[in-house]
């Protein structure tokens, strides 16, 4: 069957977004010559690394609907001639879909473009109907946008993809899809980049004025990220146990941020809070590898990726218990209620004062992650690929 592959070209300051994306578009490539399925990947935003990632494969080719534009013209000749890429200045991705006579497409993440052919949908949360008090999925327009969105995308798929039971149940429930048309495919932990050496890690600390044994939050600066609860357990991590923790955030600005440093000025607390903006995939690593435990308390879910991140790492993670969330972690990391700061200070003091707490759940954290590798995720999906090209065959 020929096979679309829709890949947004997400930027690096996207976060999860971006590294599902590249963590999809390597395996693809890896393994694509396990499946007898025909691929082409699209992208309306080709980033030089996916076209050298593309560059590798044999049985992969690249569709582009616009100019490479960010790369240098030499460099953008001799990759169109090494890919043979088809580029075309096509405003809709049917249109090239139905030139290169693509039969289904896999929309690797939500982000969506309409087509006539059958195609499977990827959902990653649908948190604007379960909370949409979060002003950046609840004001009118976005949860607008969000609700056109889905209402079309997953209404008309042949197959849902999403992480977990939980996110199956929510997609079934406010859309009235057939549950066997909703595949739960669990979100892999990410690869990132191999352990870094001891010299390696001193290097990051270096640069950011760190010591090890910090709390780390890897999440941009949206409300849903929950930093304030987590500012107000550090704060009674002081002050109740003489707990003299640091916290380091990463992630990019996303309207909040000022927010948040105004409260940790007015919670005394700025010393111990060191906001880096975003950092490059090598040095969140040496971050995991020097943290004292990751403390991620979204209040969306069902499934989120730094968790699984820090599980391959091997960095202890305490986690929001939201719904779907035991269901992805297990026994691998500690579940607190996102909006009680105590509960929070309480699970951190409990693994400061019990080092082989902290190391069994590191433990598990190492065995969790090898359940659910990118392999394994791709491979899901040309199962699923494989069974409808049987539906698919009925028409031309």
């Amino acid at each position: 069957m020929r096979v679309g592959v829709y890949f947004p070209g997400y930027p690096p300051e996207a976060g999860g977004g971006y590294t599902f994306e590249r963590e999809i578009l390597d395996t693809l490539i890896d393994i694509s010559a396990d499946s007898h399925h025909d691929i082409t990947a699209f992208s309306t935003h080709p980033h030089a690394e996916i076209i050298k990632s593309i560059a590798k494969s044999k049985n992969i080719r690249f569709y582009s609907f616009g100019r490479f534009s960010s790369i240098p013209a030499k460099i953008n000749r001799r990759i169109i001639k090494l890919l043979k890429i088809q580029k075309g200045h096509l405003s809709d991705l049917d249109e090239a879909a139905e030139k290169l006579g693509i039969e289904c497409i896999w929309y690797i993440t939500p982000v969506y473009r309409p087509v006539n052919i059958p195609y499977i949908a990827t959902v990653w949360d649908l948190q604007h109907r379960l909370q949409p008090w979060f002003p950046e999925v609840g004001n009118h327009q976005e949860w607008q946008i969000r609700e056109n969105i889905y209402s079309n995308l997953i209404r008309r798929a042949a197959y849902v993809i999403t992480g977990s039971k939980t996110g199956q149940e929510e997609i079934s429930f406010f859309y009235q899809i057939p549950k066997e048309r909703i595949r739960v495919c669990p979100l892999p932990a990410p690869r990132l980049a191999d352990k870094l050496s001891e010299i390696q890690i001193q290097s990051v600390l270096n640069k950011f004025n760190l010591s090890p044994g910090f709390l780390l939050y890897p999440a941009q600066f949206w409300p849903h990220k929950n930093h304030a609860n987590l500012l107000l357990a550090l704060k009674t991590l002081h002050d109740k146990f003489n707990a003299n923790l640091d916290l380091v955030l990463v992630g990019s600005e996303k309207g909040n941020q000022e927010y948040i440093q105004k409260l940790t000025n007015d919670l005394g607390i700025e010393k111990n809070v060191h906001c880096l903006g975003f950092v490059s995939s090598e040095e969140l690593v040496a971050l995991y590898q020097s943290a004292f435990a990751l403390t991620y308390l979204t209040f969306f879910g069902p499934d989120n990726l730094p968790p699984l991140e820090a599980f391959r790492i091997g960095c202890p993670v305490i986690a929001s218990a939201v719904q779907g969330s035991e269901e992805q972690l297990g026994n691998a990391a500690i579940f607190v209620e996102p909006s009680n700061p105590n509960a929070i200070a309480n699970a951190v003091k409990s693994l400061m004062d019990d080092p082989n707490k902290r190391a069994e759940l590191i433990n598990r954290g190492y065995q969790r992650a090898s359940r659910f590798t990118v392999k394994e995720y791709v491979r899901n999906v040309f199962n699923i690929l494989d069974e409808f090209e049987n539906i698919r065959r009925a028409w031309k």
